[in-house]
C-alpha cells in the first residue's frame, strides 16, 4: 500500500476507534491499539510488515514529541513539594518490579524449558531489570485527555520520567551480573555504554535546551514557535541517535530545562494543539506490531513477566507511598498509572540481543517481551483512567 494513503487510512481509523472506544468509556489510547491491531499483517493484513518498517521514523518523531512534552509537564515548584515522595515511590516500585519478576521466572521457568538453571537466572535478571521501566506516551496522553491536574497527576509523571534512568543503571548492573553466572565474565562494554547512553542524553537536553533560549529572542507568533519546537525536536532525536543516546531522556531533559529555566512555554502550548493527530498516529502504529503467532508462542512467559511486574509495581509503590508519608489517594492509585512499557523495555531488550553467551534464551525473553508489552498498551490505559478518576483529577468525562 502507498505510504501516504495509509498513513490516512490509519489516522482515520484511529480516530473512529478512539470515539468507539470513548463511547464505551475507554481512554482514547484503547481505541488507537486496538484499530492497529486490527490492521496489523498477523490479522487482516491490511498493513504491512514492509510498511511498518517504512513509516518507522515517524514512531520515533512521535515518540520525542511525548518525551519533549513529558519533560514539559515537570515544573520545579511542584516537584520540590512532592520530591521526597517521588524518590521513594520511583525507587521501591522499581526494585520491587525487577525483584519480582525475576522471582517469579526463577521459580516457574523451570518447569516450562530445558534451559540450563545458569541461563534462567540470567535470564531472571535482565527481564527483571527491563521491567522496571515505564512507557510515558500512554500516561501522557490520558492526561491529557481528561486535563488531569494534582498531586497525584505530578507524581505520576515524575516517576514515569525518572524510571527510566533507575531502569538503565539496573539494567547495566543486572546484565553484568547475568554474564558472570553463564561464565562469559563482564564485558567493559555492556557495563559503560548504557551509562555512557545516559550521560549523553542529559549533555544533549541541556544543550539543545541552550539553543531554544537564543531562538526564543528571534521567534514570533505560534505558528513560528510551532516551527522551532518540531524543528529542535527532530535535531535532538536525530542528534541522539547519532551520539548512540536515549532520544526519549535527551527530550525529555530539553522539555524540563524548557520548562523551568528557559521560559519559553509557547513551544508546548503550539505541539499541545496537535497531540492528537501524534497520539493517533503513534499508538495506531504501535498497535500494527501485534504478532498473533508470537503471542501464542511466548505468552506463558509473558503473563509472568506481566503479573510480576504489575505486582512490584503496585506493592512498591504503596510501601514507597507509606515510607514518604504520601497521602492515601496516592498510596492507592499510583501504581495504576505504572503499568504501560515499551520504548526502553524493548530497546535494552535488543541491545542484549547482540551479546553471544545469551543466545539460548534470548529469543524467547524477546518474544516474551513484545507480548508482554502489546497486553499491557491495552490493560494500562483503563486503569491509568481510573486512577486519575478515583484521585478526583479529572477535568474532562
Amino acid at each position: 500500500m502507498e505510504i501516504i494513503l495509509a498513513l490516512g487510512i490509519l489516522m482515520l481509523l484511529g480516530f473512529l476507534g478512539a470515539k468507539v472506544s470513548n463511547r464505551l468509556k475507554f481512554p482514547m489510547v484503547t481505541g488507537f491499539i486496538v484499530v492497529g491491531m486490527l490492521l496489523s499483517p498477523s490479522v487482516s493484513g491490511i498493513v504491512s510488515k514492509e510498511l511498518i518498517e517504512q513509516v518507522a521514523p515517524i514512531t520515533d518523531i512521535a515518540l520525542g514529541i511525548i518525551a519533549f512534552l513529558v519533560g514539559g509537564s515537570l515544573s520545579i515548584n511542584r516537584l520540590r513539594r512532592l520530591s521526597k515522595q517521588i524518590l521513594w515511590i520511583t525507587m521501591v516500585q522499581a526494585s520491587l518490579a525487577t525483584i519480582f519478576v525475576a522471582l517469579l521466572i526463577i521459580l516457574l521457568v523451570p518447569y516450562m524449558t530445558n534451559l540450563d538453571f545458569s541461563f534462567i537466572i540470567s535470564m531472571a535478571l535482565i527481564l527483571g531489570a527491563v521491567s522496571a521501566a515505564t512507557a510515558p506516551a500512554a500516561t501522557l496522553a490520558i492526561v491529557h485527555e481528561y486535563r488531569a491536574k494534582g498531586p497525584l497527576t505530578t507524581t505520576l509523571l515524575a516517576i514515569v520520567a525518572l524510571d527510566d534512568a533507575v531502569c538503565i543503571v539496573f539494567f547495566v548492573i543486572c546484565a553484568a551480573l547475568a554474564e558472570v553466572i553463564i561464565g562469559s565474565g563482564i564485558s567493559l562494554y555492556s557495563v559503560f555504554q548504557p551509562l555512557i547512553s545516559i550521560l549523553s542524553s542529559i549533555l544533549l537536553g541541556i544543550t539543545v535546551s541552550a539553543v531554544s533560549h537564543f531562538l526564543k529572542k528571534v521567534v514570533h507568533g505560534n505558528e513560528e514557535v510551532l516551527t522551532v519546537a518540531l524543528s529542535m525536536v527532530f535535531v535532538t532525536s536525530g542528534l541522539a541517535r547519532l551520539l548512540n543516546a536515549d532520544p526519549l531522556l535527551a527530550n525529555m531533559v530539553f522539555g524540563f530545562i524548557v520548562e523551568n529555566y528557559v521560559g519559553f512555554e509557547t513551544m508546548f502550548t503550539v505541539l499541545e494543539s496537535i497531540e492528537n493527530v501524534i497520539f493517533a498516529l503513534f499508538f495506531t502504529l504501535a498497535g500494527t506490531h501485534f504478532d498473533l503467532g508470537l503471542m501464542t508462542a511466548a505468552l506463558p512467559l509473558a503473563l509472568i513477566v506481566i503479573i510480576g511486574r504489575f505486582s512490584g509495581k503496585y506493592i512498591g509503590s504503596y510501601i514507597g507511598g507509606l515510607i514518604s508519608k504520601a497521602p492515601e489517594v496516592i498510596r492507592k492509585y499510583i501504581g495504576l498509572g505504572l503499568l504501560p512499557k515499551a520504548g526502553v523495555t524493548v530497546g535494552l531488550i535488543l541491545f542484549v540481543a547482540e551479546v553471544a553467551s545469551f543466545e539460548p534464551f534470548i529469543e524467547i525473553a524477546l518474544n516474551a517481551i513484545l507480548a508482554s508489552v502489546i497486553l499491557n498498551e491495552l490493560a494500562a490505559p483503563p486503569l491509568t483512567k481510573y486512577a486519575i478518576f478515583k484521585a478526583g483529577e479529572a477535568y474532562k468525562g
